[in-house]
């Protein structure tokens, strides 16, 4: 049996009257893609802030293999093997791609800080960057500033330099959101092929993605469970078609 490299139990977070997590308890293994999915506002980035460290739950608790993370601030977490891409693109526009790399890289090796020119002419971590780039495909875009990137290209680099710390749990925020068709579908083979360097926790609104991707699903609405399982399984569940899926022909 795999590994469970994440544990959450009872996660709970309110803002004033919202509700936006309640009582969520769920778990990701080695090598498992569980895709996180529901309506806009269903709680579902709060829940990875929460699991992040970004946000402070009311209740609950969180295990990373097997150790409470309650307590542990953004940093710590990401030391003990948690790594996140985000919603929006969260790269230096006015860098390279190998330069963000590089500074990926040095804070991989726990390297104190230096100014960015001596970083960006080691050689060493010229050739970390690389192998990390050669992971999504970016190699080639290696000088490229990241400002003159594609869209889809700019998650690709924001999801290598996630991997820059060889995370035991990714978790993945809307990495398709705004790709266009091919950029989807290289997303897709990318994500796939990295189940054997971690537990992957995806949240994501493309459903041909997520029902392509996951090994299994749960459904938040209102901050709430209301299903968890296999795909077919989610698919043909009739409580989510109409919370979230739609109608019985588009399910």
């Amino acid at each position: 049996m795999s590994e469970t490299v994440l544990q959450i139990e009872g996660l709970e977070k309110s803002f004033g009257a919202l509700r936006a997590t309640c009582d969520v308890s769920l778990d990701v293994a080695h090598g498992e893609i569980h895709a996180l999915i529901g309506p806009n506002g269903a709680g579902k980035t709060t829940l990875i802030r929460q699991i992040y460290g970004s946000e402070t739950s009311d209740a609950g608790v969180v295990k990373l293999r097997g150790e409470v993370m309650n307590g542990l601030n953004v940093p710590q977490r990401v030391a003990r093997g948690i790594g996140r891409s985000f919603q929006i693109s969260n790269v230096l526009m006015d860098f390279t791609v190998l330069q963000n790399a590089i500074l990926a890289e040095q804070a991989r090796r726990g390297e104190s800080f230096r100014f960015f020119r001596p970083a960006f002419d080691d050689q060493a971590l010229i050739e970390g960057a690389g192998v990390m780039l050669d992971r999504v495909g970016l190699g080639y875009r290696a000088t490229t500033p990241v400002a003159d990137l594609a869209h889809g290209e700019r998650r690709l680099l924001e999801l290598a330099l996630a991997l820059a710390a060889e995370p035991a749990l990714l978790l993945l925020d809307e990495p398709m959101a705004g790709a266009g068709s091919e950029e989807t579908q290289h997303m897709i083979e990318i994500i796939d092929g990295l189940r054997s360097r971690a537990g992957i926790l995806l949240i994501e609104h493309d459903m041909d993605a997520v029902f392509r991707l996951a090994d299994r699903v749960t459904v938040l609405v209102e901050g709430e469970i209301i299903a968890s399982g296999a795909p077919d399984v989610i698919s043909a569940d009739k409580a989510v078609r109409e919370a979230y899926l739609g109608s019985d022909d588009h399910a």
